[in-house]
């Protein structure tokens, strides 16, 4: 997959097959979506584009309100490394600004799909909007289409259970720690990217030494409190592991309001991985609290979790 920051430096691509959007988790939905632009770009002798935007078009048009704390599945690096699996040939990620938003949807049609990239044939998700306020919809493609000379298509939502799969489901669903649910909607295990650092002191006091992830993009969503059954990828090899996610209110019976933090307990495994990257796939909650205030209940909480990840089958 080739990736592309801008119009400008694309170049040729032959009979590009499109779609546009966030795919922010590229879930169970995004792929029915990039699986069909595969297909067709196959069936033309062509090559299959995703044009997306960075940062999220809410965190610029809404900062103060519907984008102030909006959070995602993804960070960019993420969401690089999962399409890159999808068998999509370019990636096209487009800065996203306030002149940007104004850009009417036939504009961004006549500008972007058909004088830059000549596009063969678009394909959008179910109820997609583009273009300036989202005036655009799939009944002014199909009409700019004919005018264009394009093919157009709509894949229909994804349901799982007869739940739909959204975007915002499965942000809800790891906010509370459902993570198996979360999984469901995903089609693969939720993940997190990271440089390990040294972890805290409690956990090593506690018994189980721990290495922090470290969070490089602001905004990635971290899963509710608690303590997960994790496979740590780290040098092209597997390890099990448990994620503890927790809040720094240690020594305090008092609630304490701020950033998550990310420690990860590495099973069978000795060697020092500080400053290295990881990356954690997440399996199944084990406790949905960390008992950082009390050291003793703290041991036994992580040694029953320890005890439940000889269960699983990684």
């Amino acid at each position: 997959m080739q990736v592309h920051y801008g119009f400008d430096n694309v170049g040729y691509i032959k009979n590009p097959v499109v779609t546009t959007g966030s795919f922010d988790g590229v879930h169970i939905g995004h792929k029915a979506i990039l699986k069909r632009i595969n297909d067709i770009a196959r069936g033309i002798d062509g090559e299959s584009v995703l044009i997306t935007f960075y940062p999220h078009p809410r965190k610029v048009l809404y900062p103060e309100n519907a984008g102030k704390n909006l959070v995602f599945i993804l960070s960019q690096k993420e969401k690089i490394e999962l399409l890159s699996k999808t068998g999509l040939d370019h990636l096209i990620i487009v800065r996203f600004t306030l002149e940007f938003s104004h850009i009417s949807s036939v504009d961004f049609i006549q500008h972007f799909l058909i004088a830059k990239l000549h596009a063969r044939f678009v394909v959008v998700g179910f109820n997609h909007h583009f273009g300036h306020n989202r005036e655009g919809d799939f009944e002014e493609l199909k009409r700019l289409g004919l005018q264009y000379n394009f093919g157009v298509e709509e894949i229909p939502e994804q349901d799982i259970q007869q739940e739909t799969v959204s975007s915002t489901a499965i942000r809800k669903a790891l906010l509370e720690g459902k993570i198996q649910r979360a999984n469901a909607y995903l089609d693969h295990h939720f993940i997190i990217m990271g440089t390990l650092g040294k972890g805290a002191h409690i956990f090593q006091r506690a018994g189980f030494p721990t290495l922090t992830v470290q969070i490089e993009e602001a905004g990635k969503l971290i899963p509710h409190e608690g303590i997960y059954a994790v496979t740590l990828e780290w040098n092209s090899t597997h390890y099990r592991a448990m994620a503890i996610i927790w809040l720094d209110n240690y020594g305090s019976n008092e609630p304490v309001l701020g950033p998550l933090n990310v420690d990860v307990h590495i099973m069978e495994f000795d060697n020092i991985l500080s400053e290295d990257d990881a990356k954690l796939f997440f399996q199944k909650q084990l406790a949905d609290h960390v008992d950082i205030a009390d050291e003793e209940r703290l041991t036994s909480q992580l040694s029953a979790a320890c005890s439940s990840l000889d269960e699983l089958i990684f």
